[in-house]
């Protein structure tokens, strides 16, 4: 399955906990379905000491979130994404400005 949502974008969660929150994403898991936004769906990790971490302790980090809950955003606004062939390559286009992305 070809998924619309890249590393590096910047989208915005349409439904779930963290609706209407907005972030870069840093990691795709293209197997899940899922990537992890910066800043939304914050968890709580417990940690044991270590060497790294002597203190221990809760940590907060990113959970993934699934792709259907997010949506691109273009020039502050949320955008549908489609492709189109250019010059022989494969390109993402916005659907509300026909666009490349």
């Amino acid at each position: 399955m070809r998924l619309k949502i890249k590393s590096g974008d910047i989208v915005k969660v349409m439904a779930g906990d963290h609706k209407g929150e907005q972030g870069k994403v840093v990691e795709v898991f293209i197997e899940k379905n899922r990537a992890i936004v910066e800043g939304v769906n914050l968890i709580s990790k417990h940690t044991k000491p270590s060497a790294q971490n002597p203190q221990g302790g809760i940590v907060k980090k990113e959970a993934s979130i699934h792709i259907s809950n997010l949506m691109l955003v273009e020039n502050g606004k949320t955008t549908k994404v489609k492709y189109r062939v250019e010059d022989g390559k494969k390109v993402r286009v916005s659907k509300k400005s026909d666009k490349v992305i």
